[in-house]
């Protein structure tokens, strides 16, 4: 059968390589321009609805905030060179405030609402933002971290004495004649600065370039579409939810609230939602809702996830409350600023994260840096052929992630087979010794993640001075289950062979996994959870 999307493999020089990209804009354009007139196109249509705020806006009305807060912007005399902060949730506003920053070619950096402090203060000392959106629930945190720094603070909600008021900002009058900016740069130029989504240390702040390729994949998007992502604006997939739904004239279905799986299934069917992108967790919790086996979730006909692995368990129970099979993986990483591969055929690949998109190439290297064939394991490197201004601030950094013939190097062992699938091993980085012995955490997650009563899964490796790392997990079960620690241990001494695979460091069950502000399973906070708790037990 033809497997999509196209994917050639150069035999000679053993690199996979997507199809032609499409230009489907004036490719002089920037984002902010296109955006701009594809509003003008639609202004009666609804752009965004809150479901947590109760407002509705037009794309008219949109348009016409965005360059209110735009206009404000310019009576600063903030350039194109200055960086705008953000640290806010998905509020009425904060798409008014990113279309700002686009139509007047200035990039903003958007940090998690659950930073410490600390990292604020270490993250905004880079990039040194003119000012400052934030809701009024961080309001003290941010002015705190930000002592040092001549910055306006505007918030969003929850207004404290002492901050700007987003209304006060809306005030502004539009200047007269308003137009978007021509980037001086080109597309060349930066259009948001994201975060590295490591789950130790100080992310990294990650520049996202002004390129068609964040919308790549979207281009089947219409008017009739309607999106839906948790995701806030320091993620990728909140950016690229901005991005397509300002492109492709989309309505916008958003809410400023901790993420709830009921809640979230009750948009879906109330707004008959077409389009999601959601984090694997998120899936998780859906599929152990007490509300899922009566979910109409009909009216999904995009249903992309990313960032982590789902278990194919999951995936499964998901698939069967939908009426399409639109249910597929994304793969891609922030520096990219797209995705980079999608998996359109589950049922014949279930454990791929797909197949390159258009305009990439892909690689795998051996240690020595030489390229594999085929079915052969390497770390995966990346090309798109877009300008990539690095690590804000960290060239060093920047040269480690992307090497002199504009590689990505991700970090994620794999391997691509003979249909141009790809496939994740594990992290370099995750990788783990017993007894000298190499394993990888996922080997044993994936056989943990077959146990019926299972929801999530996260195995780490816990230190023994004769042993070395001793693989542990920490497990998530079904509601109502009665599945234990050693139900878990006694299961995969069962179904692997391999001692040094073992659960030889134990289990624990837990509530949920704790994860890193973009959602992600952080190994290592789990596995201090569970130090923590064995030590209490003691």
């Amino acid at each position: 059968m033809p497997y999509r999307p196209a994917s050639y493999y150069d035999a000679d020089r053993k690199i996979w390589s997507g199809d032609q990209l499409e230009c489907y804009f004036d490719p002089h354009l920037s984002i902010g321009e296109i955006i701009f007139n594809e509003m003008r196109r639609h202004p009666q249509l609804i752009a965004q609805i809150s479901a947590t705020e109760n407002t509705i806006l037009t794309r008219a009305e949109l348009q016409a905030n965005a360059m209110h807060i735009a206009s404000y912007m310019r009576s600063l005399g903030l350039l194109q060179m200055d960086i705008v902060g953000i640290i806010a949730r998905n509020t009425t506003h904060i798409s008014a405030v990113a279309y700002a920053c686009f139509f007047n070619g200035i990039a903003f950096h958007s940090l998690n609402i659950s930073y410490e402090q600390s990292t604020i203060e270490k993250l905004f000392s880079i990039t040194k933002p003119n000012i400052i959106f934030c809701d009024g629930d961080e309001f003290e945190k941010v002015r705190s971290a930000t002592a040092q720094l001549n910055v306006k603070i505007i918030t969003m909600r929850n207004h404290p004495s002492g901050s700007i008021r987003i209304d006060e900002v809306l005030a502004t009058p539009i200047e007269k004649n308003f137009q978007p900016v021509r980037l001086e740069r080109g597309n060349d130029q930066t259009l948001a600065i994201l975060c590295s989504s490591g789950t130790t240390g100080i992310p990294k702040a990650v520049t996202i370039t002004n390129s068609r390729q964040i919308f790549n994949s979207s281009h089947s998007l219409t008017t009739n579409d309607v999106q839906y992502s948790h995701s806030t604006l320091d993620w990728i997939t909140g950016l690229l939810t901005t991005v397509t739904s300002g492109v492709f004239s989309t309505k916008r279905i958003i809410a400023d609230n901790i993420f709830d799986p009921e809640f979230f299934m009750r948009l879906v069917e109330e707004h008959q939602i077409t389009w999601i992108i959601q984090a694997p967790s998120h899936m998780a919790m859906m599929v152990n809702s007490p509300s899922f086996s009566t979910a109409d979730l009909s009216s999904l006909r995009y249903y992309l996830f990313g960032g982590s692995r789902s278990s194919v368990e999951t995936q499964h129970r998901i698939r069967s409350r939908l009426s399409k099979d639109c249910l597929h993986f994304a793969y891609g990483f922030t520096e990219l600023g797209s995705m980079a591969a999608l998996n359109l055929h589950f049922d014949e690949k279930p454990n791929s994260v797909g197949r390159l998109v258009a305009g990439l190439k892909l690689k795998v290297i051996c240690e020595m840096g030489e390229s594999l064939e085929p079915d052969e394991v390497g770390e995966l490197c990346l090309w798109n052929g877009q300008y990539w201004a690095g690590y804000y601030g960290n060239p060093e950094e920047t040269h480690k992630m992307r090497d002199h013939h504009n590689w990505f190097h991700t970090g994620d062992l794999g391997y691509v087979d003979d249909d141009g699938f790809i496939y994740i091993v594990e992290r370099k980085k995750d990788m783990l010794k017993f007894q000298n012995i190499m394993y990888y955490p996922n080997e044993i997650e994936r056989v943990i993640s077959k146990m019926p009563d299972v929801v999530e899964v996260c195995v780490f490796g816990v230190w023994n001075e004769i042993n070395g790392d001793e693989a542990t997990a920490a497990v998530v079960k079904k509601r109502g289950s009665t599945l234990t620690a050693q139900d878990i241990v006694d299961y995969v001494a069962t179904h692997i062979d391999a001692k040094y695979k073992q659960l030889n460091g134990g289990a624990i069950i837990v509530e949920d996994l704790v994860r890193s502000p973009n959602g992600k399973t952080n190994r290592m906070a789990n596995k201090a959870f569970f130090l923590e708790a064995k030590s209490s037990a003691k």
